[in-house]
């Protein structure tokens, strides 16, 4: 299969690729998506973000584990948008390597993440990811990602309870 060509997501496509919602939705857009190779992933960061209230008042800083986030959404957004793998599933972290922070994010910046794939294994994919918020790198890392099926909580534990002998 050789993928999906979608060059690129708003907001709704992106929310029908990742189960996050507002406020965990870190990013607003996605441009120059390139089957599961490369994207940028835009967030406009707003004054009134929930994280602001308390890092830091008086000084917003945006989270660097947030930009990390946002890194980590765009490249799972692509490996689903891709079609690599069939039907749309779940996206979960497998690791953070080489995480950098260069310089502070705040309100009134736009962020872009830039992600590059590395390497992909069956169903794990590895990106190289800078975010930079007017062409200067802010945030740097590579992080992995593997997408598995999807299943509800509810069907998690009714598979357990089965297994379970019975007292």
């Amino acid at each position: 299969m050789t993928g999906t060509v979608m060059e690129a997501a708003g907001v709704r496509e992106i929310l029908e690729l990742l189960p996050h919602r507002y406020p965990f939705l870190m990013i607003d857009r996605i441009i120059e998506m390139k089957s599961d190779e490369s994207a940028i992933g835009i967030k406009n960061v707003t004054f009134n973000e929930p994280q602001f209230q308390g890092h830091f008042p008086g000084q917003p800083v945006f989270p660097g584990v947030l930009l990390i986030e946002g890194m980590a959404q765009t490249a799972g957004a692509l490996c689903v948008a891709s079609g690599l793998v069939g039907k749309p599933k779940s996206v979960y972290f497998l690791t953070i390597d080489k995480a950098k922070f260069r310089r502070p994010v705040g309100p009134g910046d736009v962020v872009e993440y830039h992600m590059t794939k590395k390497v992909r294994k069956k169903n794990m994919w590895w990106y190289r990811g800078e975010a930079k918020v007017a062409g200067e790198l802010v945030a740097e890392a590579e992080v992995g990602a593997m997408i598995i099926e999807a299943r509800s909580a509810c069907s998690r534990s009714t598979r357990r309870r089965k297994s379970r002998p019975a007292p």
